[in-house]
């Protein structure tokens, strides 16, 4: 069966889809990444920067999070540790426009479970969610 946007059954308490949360200052990016996994089967929520995100996460409590590390107000390694100094599990992937492994290395210290770079290919990003949905932190 094709994924379809849903955790295995083991973690799907109702029909409704997974939601997850999509910040970015681009909003190209943002729209990018909506439309594709809108088109996977996930209910999508989205923020312009890390604040916002971050209210989200306490106000909908979405499956995963996919996080620009470099946006206003904070960062999506800053919404990463502050989610996991909160006690949240929640799986984190974040994006970069930056290719450096110390990006990734501050990332997985902060605890995210995945990291993508940009440009990346729709296919790299539903690996990604696909991971990190499957796995968790």
């Amino acid at each position: 069966m094709p994924w379809a946007g849903r955790v295995p059954d083991a973690w799907v308490l109702d029909a409704s889809p997974v939601q997850v949360l999509v910040a970015d200052d681009d909003a190209d990016i943002l729209l990018l990444v909506r439309l594709r996994l809108e088109r996977l089967g996930f209910e999508v929520l989205t923020a312009p920067d890390g604040a916002a995100a971050l209210e989200l996460v306490h106000t909908r409590a979405p499956a995963l999070a996919i996080l620009d590390v470099s946006m206003p107000f904070l960062t999506g390694i800053e919404v990463t540790r502050t989610l996991r100094e909160e006690g949240s599990s929640m799986p984190v992937i974040l994006l970069t426009a930056r290719a450096r492994d110390t990006d990734a290395d501050v990332g997985a210290q902060a605890g995210a479970t995945g990291y993508v770079t940009k440009p990346f290919t729709t296919r790299e990003l539903e690996d990604a969610v696909r991971k990190a949905l499957l796995v968790g932190v």
